[in-house]
């Protein structure tokens, strides 16, 4: 992992944040194991069969916060630099309340996954009613995971993706130029941050739909990739090549 375009990462801010990141993604984790554990999908009934009546009320709110756990899961690890980074220039630039502006500034990130997390309960709602999911919580339809791979293959080489991942990859540039006082500036510093990183990887994100939101290898696989973009020396050329594998993956499924 880089030094966050130069700035030492030290002092306990740091230690105080990975902890904080840690336990929140310690917590996701242990919650996603516990739902596969059961092996019970949203709204089955006993025999973990899927319900063959409309979500409830209910339902809705468990399919809910099991998406916001899932993307939190997901985005935690590559927004933690951007975290750190924030709470250390805030340090620096020896502004009081460290710790509730980096509290504040998750919470513009969580912000984002949160409405993240909404379309995609949304999305599942509608499938699961038209019958389209199995009871793995997965696109019952084959051709549905092809053609989000053909998609997410494509938004690899756009525009728009390489300016998200430019920003995903130089934290720096954006926490100094995009600055904003106080806790609501934090707040807000953090939702804007949020969007560069969702931009970047929307549509990686939106195979989890097809893929069903229990397949775990799928989300591990995507983690790892989501990092490797941001992390990794060539990471523009990393999204290409990635996109040049889903997209011959997606259209292979589509015409075996």
């Amino acid at each position: 992992m880089s030094s966050a375009g130069g700035i030492k990462r030290s002092g306990s801010e740091r230690t105080v944040v990975l902890a904080l990141l840690g336990l929140l993604a310690a917590l996701c984790w242990a919650y996603l194991l516990v739902r596969v554990g059961r092996l019970a999908p949203i709204g089955a009934g006993v025999a973990g069969k899927t319900a063959a009546t409309p979500y409830h009320t209910a339902d809705l709110g468990l399919l809910l916060a099991l998406w916001v756990v899932v993307i939190a899961a997901m985005m935690l690890p590559a927004a933690a630099p951007s975290v750190l980074l924030y709470a250390r220039v805030k340090r620096l630039r020896r502004e009081r309340w460290i710790y509730p502006g980096t509290l504040a500034f998750m919470l513009g990130y969580l912000s984002v996954w949160c409405c993240c997390a909404l379309a995609a309960t949304l999305a599942d709602w509608i499938l699961h009613d038209a019958g389209a999911l199995d009871e793995s919580m997965a696109i019952s339809q084959p051709i549905a995971g092809a053609l989000a791979l053909v998609a997410a293959g494509v938004y690899q080489w756009t525009p728009a993706k390489h300016v998200c991942l430019d920003n995903c990859r130089t934290p720096l540039a954006f926490v100094l130029t995009q600055w904003r006082r106080g806790v609501w500036g934090a707040f807000r510093m953090g939702a804007a941050d949020a969007r560069y990183c969702t931009g970047c990887c929307w549509l990686l994100l939106a195979l989890v739909l097809p893929a069903g939101v229990f397949n775990l290898p799928v989300i591990c696989g995507l983690i790892a990739l989501i990092l490797a973009e941001k992390l990794l020396p060539g990471g523009h050329l990393l999204a290409c090549a990635t996109g040049l594998g889903l997209v011959a993956w997606g259209t292979a499924l589509l015409f075996p």
